[in-house]
């Protein structure tokens, strides 16, 4: 096994949040591990984001050993993580937004994990906290919720609630064809950098943490830790409360990664039966949609929890024609 003590690099890709982005930052600050590197990418923000990630500067390199802070046009989070990861020295990456929180033994508790067994990814649950930091909860439709009335007070919580499907204590956790149908994984992950390494995030996957767990699962297994690690803030801002833009992104993301599985027909095997088993989105107790890939779509209905779905062509869903 390699060193007992390996560097981590922190990847914190900010944009837009000058009133969270010290806390988040402050957080990697307090964890209880201590062989990090900080590395921040500003994506062009419109607000004073850049200026309190500078004033952070000192503080920041008292506690790491390397610290790299850049700034660009706003290009998106892809373009971003892109860039700055160029710059990670690490054997394993832990990324964190600039509007959320890692716990202080977070680092340490998943480095251990990860390095317990052949692991690529390792990851632990997560809370919800709202703008001033309070914990909070969420419904069924993912908004939030006081606590003592919320249906759901975790990340994990949620989707087993939500899905039915136990995927944390289950072995389909981090398996390809689970990831094809959904992306269940917290925040706040750390991974093996070379296997990191060996994926570039793109425009034509603008989902780009959905993707990213696409390609890792090809390449190893993952693994749960059962214990809160993260605190994922809730806001007006949060890009996943745009249902009509979080559907187009996941199904541009999706549309790509069906493009890449006809370069390996076990793999695009895998992604036609994950893929035809489910496709669906929540707008209620009824929900009608059409799913499209490519030339081939379904239309689909689902009524209180119960889904039905018709092939809007009369080819088979990603097989070429003979």
């Amino acid at each position: 096994m390699p060193g007992s003590n390996p560097l981590v690099s922190v990847i914190i890709p900010a944009y837009n949040h000058e009133l969270y982005v010290q806390e988040a930052i402050r957080s990697i600050i307090a964890q209880t591990y201590q062989n990090l590197e900080l590395l921040i990418i500003d994506d062009g923000s419109t607000d004073g984001t850049w200026q309190k990630i500078q004033e952070m500067e000192p503080e920041c390199r008292r506690r790491f050993g390397r610290i790299c802070f850049l700034s660009q046009k706003h290009q998106g989070p892809w373009a971003a993580i892109n860039k700055i990861r160029l710059k990670a020295k690490g054997e394993y990456t832990y990324s964190i937004a600039s509007d959320d929180v890692a716990h202080p033994t977070a680092i340490e508790t998943l480095l251990r994990a990860i390095r317990s067994g052949n692991y690529v990814l390792a990851v632990g649950n997560e809370i919800f906290i709202d703008e001033n930091g309070e914990r909070i909860g969420v419904d069924e439709k993912f908004q939030a919720q006081p606590l003592p009335h919320a249906k759901y007070q975790t990340f994990c919580d949620f989707y087993v609630g939500e899905t039915g499907i136990k995927y944390y204590q289950s072995e389909i956790f981090g398996s390809y064809s689970s990831f094809c149908v959904r992306n269940y994984i917290p925040n706040g992950y750390l991974i093996l950098a070379s296997a990191r390494d060996q994926i570039t995030l793109t425009k034509e996957a603008p989902l780009e943490d959905w993707f990213t767990h696409l390609q890792l699962s090809k390449m190893g297994k993952y693994k749960f830790v059962d214990e809160i690690l993260f605190s994922y803030r809730l806001h007006q801002h949060n890009t996943i409360r745009d249902r009509k833009h979080m559907l187009k992104i996941a199904n541009k993301t999706i549309e790509y990664e069906a493009r890449l599985c006809e370069q390996d027909p076990e793999t695009e095997r895998v992604f036609q039966k994950a893929t035809i088993r489910r496709r669906y989105l929540n707008l209620g107790f009824l929900r009608i949609y059409k799913r499209k890939y490519g030339k081939y779509s379904f239309i689909c209905l689902n009524l209180l929890g119960r889904e039905f779905s018709w092939r809007h062509t009369p080819f088979h869903p990603f097989r070429k024609k003979s």
